[in-house]
């Protein structure tokens, strides 16, 4: 029987000697350091290499000890206890909840885990920043509204006003916001803070968007972006930059330009570009670290060229209530709210909150894989956009839907083809992981795909899968493929109930569905045409007849 304690120490997993009884301080310290982390377990009685020593004879761990926790800690922590034996020895597991925001000891010390340069966790102080950070990733502050210490009105740019306003009507923005006069305006983006005396200071928000370059050095040192070009081993272009975010946006599509070439594709009357990058997903991507960054953490944002892929990443994981496995579904929770609603009015990302599905659906349309965001961690959003070649053909049949619909294909939609051209055959059930929905809208979302011609559906209720339907396969010169993907001909129907009728004595409808997955009216068609053929002999009539060998 494999022991429940963990093999050494994590950012999770705690180890604590009771050999001289751990004080009622260290303790209560070591269990707010996991909570301001990522929650995780105390294990009381196991020294730092992992071997349990057991409980001091007099530690007592009975129900008081969790009120103990509780009246020591705030706001107030609930953690579960339980004793075990291993190896003989009795040890205590302590699973703590991590802390939504932060908690304190009683005596107002904040503690919070962090790996050391050799691996190992140690507990360290939280300081000021480490606590506004926290509170932001779990959306209980938003230091983006939040004046700026230092700061004054002259810090802004008028330049970098004009661009603001100039971006206003470039990506159909919030035209009201036009008419207002620069004091309006910067109240209505939240550029400004009015103090009690009346006078404006200017916020996060309003220094990132219009501040001036040194202000922005002096008074937000953790803002910088990069963006490099590799080419194999080598670097292209390599170079940093503090521009308040619309220059930087403007700056960055300029010298991204030059590295992404397009093909065109003739479809009907109109050239549809097919670019190494869509822009769209670019510009999403990039407003979207720039934007949803931790501004508490050093470090640039970094958008580098690679051989193979454009990689986007930024200081700060996901916030709170936001994981790679509900991106694409989970209500939008940016981390700085003020920053994120002022570039929607602006226009820079969808006003719907829906940005992501701009990335997915700019490498999707093209035949390329999904995003990637597999290197994401709790410290840096790591996002992977391929550069393959795209797929004309794929493209083409897209935009050929979408003229025949007038309208663009659901993300679902494309997310779904891109998933049967990578494993071929797919269930709605398997399908629903894909598109983070249950498998109800992911039938609903294959059904729609297959009335299109699209998609093909093979057999009934639970046994119903999907393939692409000939039509694609043909489209890249790959009938062969789609004869791979839906499996039995008709003859080997024919010989598979055959087969099952003399092995069983005799076969029904419904068992022929399943066996060749086929729909009701298919499975009737094979047994008559069986039947009149004289392969097969009826018994009974309707729902009640099975079908039997004849006799020899």
């Amino acid at each position: 029987m494999n022991s429940p304690l963990p093999r050494r120490e994590t950012l999770s997993v705690e180890f604590k000697s009771d050999r001289n009884k751990l004080s009622d301080r260290e303790l209560i310290e070591a269990i707010t350091c996991l909570a301001n982390t990522d929650g995780g377990e105390l294990w009381l009685g196991v020294e730092d290499n992992g071997t349990p020593t057991g409980l001091h004879p007099e530690r007592r761990l009975a129900g008081g000890f969790v009120g103990l926790v509780a009246a020591r800690t705030s706001p107030s922590l609930n953690i579960q206890l339980e004793t075990l034996t291993i190896g003989g020895i009795e040890v205590a597991r302590i699973q703590v909840p991590q802390a939504k925001g932060e908690v304190a000891t009683s005596q107002g010390v904040y503690l919070r885990r962090r790996l050391r340069h050799d691996g190992a966790p140690e507990c360290v102080p939280m300081l000021p920043h480490d606590r506004t950070s926290r509170a932001s990733t779990f959306g209980l502050a938003d230091v983006s509204a939040q004046a700026v210490a230092g700061s004054t009105l002259q810090d802004f740019d008028p330049l970098e006003r004009d661009r603001l306003r100039q971006s206003i009507q470039s990506y159909g923005g919030d035209r009201i916001l036009l008419e207002l006069d620069d004091e309006a305006l910067d109240g209505a983006l939240g550029l400004t803070a009015r103090q009690p005396d009346g006078s404006r200071i200017p916020t996060l928000t309003g220094l990132l968007l219009v501040g001036r370059e040194p202000a922005l050095r002096d008074l937000v040192p953790t803002h910088e972006f990069a963006f490099q070009v590799m080419a194999q081993e080598a670097v292209r272009f390599n170079e940093f930059r503090r521009f308040p975010l619309l220059k930087a946006l403007d700056w960055l599509e300029t010298n991204f330009r030059p590295y992404n070439p397009e093909q065109e594709l003739q479809v009907g009357l109109f050239r549809v570009p097919a670019p190494k990058v869509d822009m769209s997903a670019f510009r999403e991507a990039i407003a979207n670290a720039l934007i949803h960054r931790d501004y508490h953490q050093l470090g640039a944002v970094h958008v580098r060229l690679e051989n193979e892929a454009l990689v986007i990443s930024n200081p700060g994981g996901l916030v709170d209530g936001v994981t790679l496995a509900n991106l694409l579904t989970t209500e939008p929770r940016p981390r700085n709210p003020r920053l994120a609603d002022a570039m929607k009015r602006i226009g820079i990302v969808e006003r719907s909150g829906r940005g992501v599905d701009t990335i997915y659906r700019g490498l999707l349309r093209y035949g390329r894989p999904a995003p990637n965001y597999n290197l994401t961690n709790d410290s840096s959003v790591v996002l992977s956009l391929s550069t393959a070649d795209a797929d004309l053909e794929f493209l083409k049949l897209i935009v050929d839907e979408e003229n025949r619909q007038v309208r663009i294909l659901p993300i679902d939609s494309l997310i779904t083809l891109a998933a049967l051209r990578s494993v071929k055959r797919l269930s709605a059930d398997e399908l629903a992981t894909y598109i983070q929905r249950d498998a109800q809208q992911a039938r609903k979302t294959l059904e729609m795909l297959n009335e299109a011609g699209l998609v093909q559906a093979h057999g009934v209720n639970r046994h119903r899968t999907y393939t692409l339907a000939l039509g694609i396969y043909q489209a890249a010169g790959d009938r062969s493929e789609y004869t791979r993907q839906v499996g039995f001909l008709p003859l080997q129907h024919e010989q598979l109930v055959l087969n099952y009728a003399a092995q069983h004595g005799q076969i029904k409808r419904a068992e022929v569905m399943e066996l060749c997955r086929l729909t009701k009216d298919q499975a009737f068609k094979l047994l008559k045409k069986l039947r009149d053929r004289g392969d097969l002999i009826q018994h009974g009539t309707q729902r009640a007849s099975i079908y039997k060998l004849p006799e020899r």
